[in-house]
């Protein structure tokens, strides 16, 4: 293991990245001079970095390792042939994951409360640090995306809790296994597991090994919170040894949430554990994967002796995430909200949410415009072709963009917007798809009206469509 000093200069490459971004933040608050590079900084993870004086050199070139760093932190983005990647082998100098680093530099032996899972690791992680935070606990987070409450992604503990979110995804070009290997964890919250990442996973079935490795890595004396709504998720947990091991949902678990109420303001519900009333929660967040992934949080908190009284202020005071059903604006009556989804299960789900919180304005007129940029690794391909074409149910008016970047993809294999338009119309529902995002923001400025909704769903920029749109309507 390294061993660092304050003031000693660390390089992340790919600093961009929603983890890296986090990771740069605990080692600068730690007195580190920490620099940066990446091919395309974008919100909110450059805005971030920049608030804290944090330098970001725009493209990856040798030139960025001059001066020498003392370390340097290699982001999963980053490929071998990459020219700094090169030069950094060339100049020997030392050189780890984030993962690792979490594992040895920040968590070391506390107590990990690790996310994991396809769906819900941002929001769930956010919920648990505010959580334990609102408990006097002063936890230690790292959290991919940016949690309301704390204005930052990033904490450096000062107890003995480290909350921090599970990714399935790689470590490294170097270190080909799942970042949640590296973070020691002890307390497990496991909500969802699908086929995602088809860029390093083959099927489902490479997946579902994934998460067994986290599984098998939970100590007998750490704790497995497991989504029982997921089949998939209950063929896993029986390979955790914990004493401590439950499992939560809406119509099945351990601990269950019913008398569920949603309304614009955001939802209320009751949650009991094996028949033994929790008391009553509410949330300014809607759909029913929140309150599921509230439940989670509710149970590991239950189980760790956590008072329930404060643990429902905490969620009533609960802001959310950014690019989290995150309301941009109402220009013009327009409601103007944000979401990272992605994934077609994520996508209808999300729907599904925005459709049942704000159904007062559907009464009133107002129609549902959802706009969707495929830009992730698994949507840019055919893998789940006819599934998006089920996610935009109930939307008045689908509107798709071209697939990002789709030329490191066989043609046979990339995903197609025209062909996922035919399939709505099929459906017997409107949907066009669009060249550009300007062209995605005329269209919204001719066509919507006053109680009218926009929900874009993207897991990147979108060539910055948000404040087009915002400053369109209001023109």
């Amino acid at each position: 293991m390294m061993t660092l000093k304050p003031g000693e200069h660390i390089h992340f490459m790919g600093i961009c990245g929603t983890a890296m971004a986090s990771l740069a933040g605990l080692m600068k608050d730690r007195g580190f001079h920490v620099t940066g590079s990446d091919s395309n900084p974008y919100p909110p993870m450059s805005t971030q970095l920049e608030g804290l004086g944090i330098s970001i050199q725009k493209g990856y070139r040798k030139e960025n390792l001059q001066p020498r760093p003392d370390l340097v932190i290699v982001g999963n983005v980053i490929s071998a042939n990459n020219e700094e990647a090169q030069e950094l082998m060339r100049l020997e100098i030392p050189y780890t994951s984030l993962p690792k680093a979490m594992g040895e530099f920040i968590i070391g032996d506390r107590q990990c409360i690790c996310v994991s899972g396809t769906h819900g690791k941002t929001t769930t992680t956010s919920m648990m640090a505010w959580v334990a935070n609102q408990m006097g606990l002063q936890p230690g987070f790292l959290i991919g995306g940016i949690p309301k409450n704390f204005h930052h992604s990033f904490q450096n503990p000062k107890g003995q809790f480290f909350v921090i979110e599970g990714d399935e995804y790689d470590t490294a070009f170097f270190d080909k296994v799942p970042k949640f290997i590296h973070y020691r964890p002890r307390h497990v919250i496991f909500t969802s597991c699908e086929f995602d990442h088809a860029d390093i996973y083959k099927d489902l079935n490479a997946v579902k090994s994934a998460f067994a490795q986290l599984m098998h890595l939970i100590p007998t004396e750490g704790t497995l919170m497991a989504c029982a709504e997921d089949a998939n998720v209950m063929d896993l947990w029986t390979q955790c040894s914990a004493k401590s091991r439950f499992s939560y949902g809406i119509k099945k678990g351990d601990y269950q949430a019913h008398d569920i109420k949603v309304s614009d303001q955001g939802v209320q519900f009751q949650v009991q554990f094996r028949g033994l009333d929790l008391g009553r929660y509410d949330m300014a967040m809607s759909g029913d994967y929140n309150v599921l992934n509230a439940t989670a949080v509710i149970g590991l908190a239950h189980q760790q002796g956590w008072d329930l009284l404060k643990l429902a202020q905490a969620l009533k005071s609960f802001q959310g995430v950014k690019r989290r059903q995150e309301i941009l604006g109402e220009p013009r009556g327009v409601l103007v909200i944000e979401d990272f989804a992605h994934h077609p299960t994520a996508v209808r789900e999300t729907v599904k949410g925005i459709l049942a919180r704000y159904q007062d304005r559907k009464k009133l007129g107002g129609r549902l415009f959802a706009v969707f940029e495929p830009r992730s690794a698994t949507s840019r391909r055919k893998i789940f072709q006819k599934d998006y074409a089920q996610a935009f149910q109930g939307c008045d008016e689908t509107l798709i963009a071209q697939a990002y970047d789709q030329s490191k993809i066989d043609e046979e294999n990339r995903f197609s917007p025209e062909e996922l338009i035919a399939d709505i119309h099929q459906a017997g529902q409107s949907a066009e798809v669009f060249s550009n995002a300007d062209s995605i923001v005329e269209f919204l400025k001719q066509k919507t009206k006053e109680k009218d909704i926009v929900l874009i769903m993207s897991n990147g920029g979108f060539d910055n469509i948000y404040n087009k749109l915002l400053n369109a309507l209001k023109a």
